[in-house]
């Protein structure tokens, strides 16, 4: 373990999480276009069509060219229970990290199993063909995403 301020920082990941593929950082936004054109500066390019998934009420572009890859999602419309209302009514643009993983249900198992709460339970996305998703909230309130696989 490395110190840090006399506390004592992991040296590896535990091996429960082996599996998990960083895939990308999913960014709120209020118009995923004017935030396209910000993320043009730093070299990043559309990657595929935008999608709109009316099950989780957003609207959303992958991005790529740099690293790592993001995912601009913005709400269908205003509704004031948004998913995303939470985090853009504290101007927090980076709100999950999102991760493909071997099996679905044992990565919800061992998330929960560390304190993570499951607050979104798997279903199908259109971003990703209609494998199922879920997110879990970890205990320092980092929103995950687990993308199942193929």
């Amino acid at each position: 373990m490395s110190n840090l301020a006399g506390r004592a920082l992991p040296d590896s990941v535990a091996p429960m999480f082996e599996g998990f593929a960083f895939h990308h950082v999913g960014v709120a936004c209020t118009d995923i276009v004017a935030e396209a054109r910000h993320f043009a500066v730093l070299g990043y390019v559309a990657e595929g069509k935008p999608f709109e998934d009316r099950g989780q009420g957003i609207r959303g572009v992958f991005m790529t060219g740099q690293t790592p890859r993001v995912e601009l999602l913005q709400a269908l419309d205003a509704t004031p229970g948004g998913v995303l209302v939470p985090w853009l009514e504290r101007d927090v643009k980076l709100y999950h990290l999102a991760y493909r993983i071997a099996d679905l249900a044992a990565s919800i198992g061992s998330l929960r199993a560390a304190g993570a709460k499951l607050v979104v339970a798997p279903a199908p996305a259109v971003a990703f063909g209609g494998r199922d998703i879920a997110f879990l909230m970890l205990p320092n309130r980092l929103l995950v995403e687990l993308i199942s696989p193929e």
